[in-house]
């Protein structure tokens, strides 16, 4: 009995690995879906012109009459369907995995549950982003559903590995400069998501001002009007350009903030063996992170450095939830290290 649940065991820690790593293809093939505008390639859902394949053109047109079909783009939206649909029933053979050690205290039961939930959600925003035919607050959510079941599905990879290592986290909270960061990075990502979803990644044309201009002009109260319209297709944006400015203005200010909470982070445990090096990576990666978005306005987005962006943000994400890992465990590791010295080398009574 013991040696089956520890290969039980052996199992969840592969496939949540192997969760991770698809939820991360899913994402970036949903970018890429994007960014090829291929977002509306099948009109309907979860089929394809009613095909759970591509179909040919004479059934597209009976199906759909109104849209004609363009094969390669239908193939590229459905191809993350069938990756996405992957990920689910990987869900699920970790849920049930894990069914023996739902009562074992120490086991992340709640995020396997908490990791069903979001892809349903995930299931149900790829269904609207296409019946909404890309409404912007659709697409956003989207994107962060997505982040969020990558983040699920590590953080139960490293509490499963926590599991077999015997390892125990420690039940501190965020303080105020772990939470001024992770609040940064949300809000950062949901500007990137806004962005995208809008059409604005070269509303502002040179670095570092805007259109020639330090403030430059802006309609920031359209260009963050959240009760859009539901009905129109949103397939390379509605907005003017004063309000596609000012979303990509103000992502530019978010990405500064951010950085600055990130080196303030990273110097407040900078003397932290165990959370310094993981935080320095983390700033290497803003400051790459940066770069790109700067390449990417001076370059006019290209395809291949807009994916190498989102990409980026998919990296910085993980990463900073990985420092923090570290800094959950640091206080336990450093008390074991004390306690093996001490072992080795008894302090001398006075």
């Amino acid at each position: 009995m013991q040696a089956s649940l520890e290969r039980r065991l052996k199992w969840l820690l592969r496939l949540s690995l192997l969760g991770t790593l698809l939820t991360v293809l899913v994402i970036l093939v949903g970018a890429w879906t994007r960014l090829v505008d291929a977002g509306l390639g099948c009109p309907d859902w979860p089929g394809c012109y009613g095909r759970l394949l591509v179909p040919d053109n004479d059934h597209a047109a009976l199906h759909h009459p109104d849209v004609p079909l363009d094969a390669s783009k239908a193939w590229v939206e459905m191809i993350h369907r069938y990756i996405a649909t992957l990920l689910g029933i990987l869900v699920v053979s970790v849920l049930a995995l894990g069914w023996p050690f739902r009562k074992h205290p120490q086991y992340p039961w709640f995020i396997s549950i908490a990791l069903l939930a979001s892809i349903l959600v995930q299931g149900a925003f790829g269904a609207f982003t296409v019946t909404l035919k890309l409404w912007p607050q659709v697409v956003t959510l989207h994107l962060l559903g997505g982040l969020s079941v990558l983040l699920l599905f590590l953080w139960l990879h490293l509490r499963i590995r926590g599991v077999a290592e015997q390892k125990l986290l420690n039940a501190q909270r965020l303080n105020i400069w772990w939470g001024m960061a992770v609040g940064l990075l949300i809000v950062q990502l949901a500007l990137g998501g806004w962005v995208t979803s809008n059409y604005a990644g070269i509303a502002c044309q040179d670095i570092p001002t805007c259109n020639g201009q330090w403030w430059p002009a802006m309609d920031i109260s359209e260009g963050f009007h959240v009760t859009q319209t539901v009905g129109p297709n949103y397939l390379h944006g509605q907005l003017h350009a004063e309000a596609r400015v000012a979303i990509h203005f103000i992502h530019r200010m978010g990405a500064l903030l951010l950085g600055i909470a990130l080196l303030m982070l990273w110097y407040r445990h900078r003397r932290a063996c165990h959370v310094a090096g993981p935080l320095g990576l983390v700033v290497a990666i803003y400051v790459f992170q940066a770069l790109l978005g700067m390449a990417n306005v001076l370059m006019w987005l290209p395809l291949w450095l807009a994916l190498l962006h989102t990409a980026g943000a998919v990296l910085l994400t993980v990463s900073l939830l990985w420092a923090w890992w570290r800094w959950r465990l640091s206080k336990e590791e450093n008390y074991t290290a004390q306690a093996d010295l001490y072992s080795s080398h008894p302090p001398v009574p006075s």
